[in-house]
């Protein structure tokens, strides 16, 4: 495999991590006004995130500097013609850190409820601008001959992009309140489970007609392929949250969001910003990458680093792995 392709593929499994780990955290911040009746149920709601939030969110960096430094005229060209869409979810991500760490700072109900609904809407944004930036990048956007984006941001907000965001936005709301039932116990992990079976319903609704639109426009074999992995796995994660099969759920739902990712890149693949334009003003993975040499010593750090990153990802959740409940966040606040 030639070391573009191959880093095509690392850049893909590492917005995967993103949107499995950190989807299911905005799903648990966009749950609060759903599951949250009082405030210790919000605290324990955000408890079930508290540890792991922040490490989960080390994956979008992380992608972002593999993009810069694998394909920077892919990188240019995406922060650069994207730039407000990609600016929205920094303030939002910023804003829903500050608001983790400052909710807790004064006991005065406003200042939480103020701090929420931040936590609130810092989680809802990401979610779904992430479905449009991604849903641009898979039709195409107008490119010069320079690979500048000539567009607006008008034409970013099209149909068929928002349907992508509204899809991203319910998959990590349904991956998050399952992750919720999964962590709670008593009354609130009984709501969780009741408002991920109504949210899946619509859920895989809006996620088939997406992938069924990508699919007839600019599906290709692999992309078919995956996204009937991505299908099959959202309703299996359906039928086992009925069950009461909360860690089956969660897993399914986990496949499922990076079925439909992987499916998304397949049906770039060897594009990496196609030019609705102009095919010939899009790029591909040969004309974005850097040289075999960058790719090589990035080769060699992810061999070493990648595995080191997942080790501590998977001890933290280990070491977290007990559910939260109200007895444990009333006495910690005694």
């Amino acid at each position: 495999m030639e070391l573009p392709t191959l880093w095509f593929g690392i850049v893909a499994l590492l917005f995967v991590g993103y949107f499995v780990l950190d989807g299911f955290d905005f799903g648990v911040g966009m749950s609060l006004p759903f599951l949250g009746r009082d405030d210790t149920d919000r605290r324990v709601l955000i408890n079930t995130i508290g540890p792991v939030w922040d490490l989960n969110e080390t994956w979008v960096i992380v992608a972002a500097a593999s993009l810069f430094a694998a394909f920077p005229e892919w990188y240019a060209t995406l922060f650069s013609g994207f730039y407000l869409l990609l600016l929205l979810i920094l303030l939002a991500l910023i804003g829903r850190g500050v608001s983790f760490e400052y909710r807790h700072q004064r006991p005065q109900s406003q200042w939480k409820r103020w701090f929420d609904g931040m936590i609130v809407v810092g989680s809802a944004v990401p979610a779904l601008l992430w479905g449009v930036v991604f849903a641009n990048i898979v039709q195409g956007v107008s490119l010069d001959s320079g690979h500048n984006y000539t567009g607006t941001l008008a034409d970013l907000l099209n149909p068929y992009a928002l349907v992508g965001g509204l899809t991203t936005l319910l998959l990590f709301f349904t991956h998050g309140v399952v992750f919720v039932s999964l962590k709670t116990e008593g009354a609130l992990r009984h709501r969780a489970r009741r408002l991920a079976a109504r949210s899946g319903t619509i859920t895989i609704a809006v996620a088939a007609v997406f992938l069924l639109w990508t699919g007839l426009a600019f599906g290709t074999l692999p992309f078919w392929i995956l996204a009937a992995v991505a299908a099959l796995a959202l309703g299996a994660g359906w039928l086992a949250n009925a069950r009461g099969a909360e860690g089956i759920a969660f897993t399914m739902l986990a496949v499922a969001v990076a079925a439909a990712v992987l499916a998304l890149f397949a049906s770039l693949f060897p594009e990496v910003m196609p030019a609705s334009n102009d095919p010939a003003n899009g790029l591909t993975i040969e004309n974005a990458s850097s040289s075999d040499y960058t790719l090589t010593v990035m080769t060699w750090l992810a061999v070493f680093a990648l595995p080191l990153v997942l080790a501590s990802q998977g001890w933290t959740y280990w070491v977290f792995r007990r559910r939260v409940t109200r007895a444990s966040v009333e006495s910690a606040a005694h």
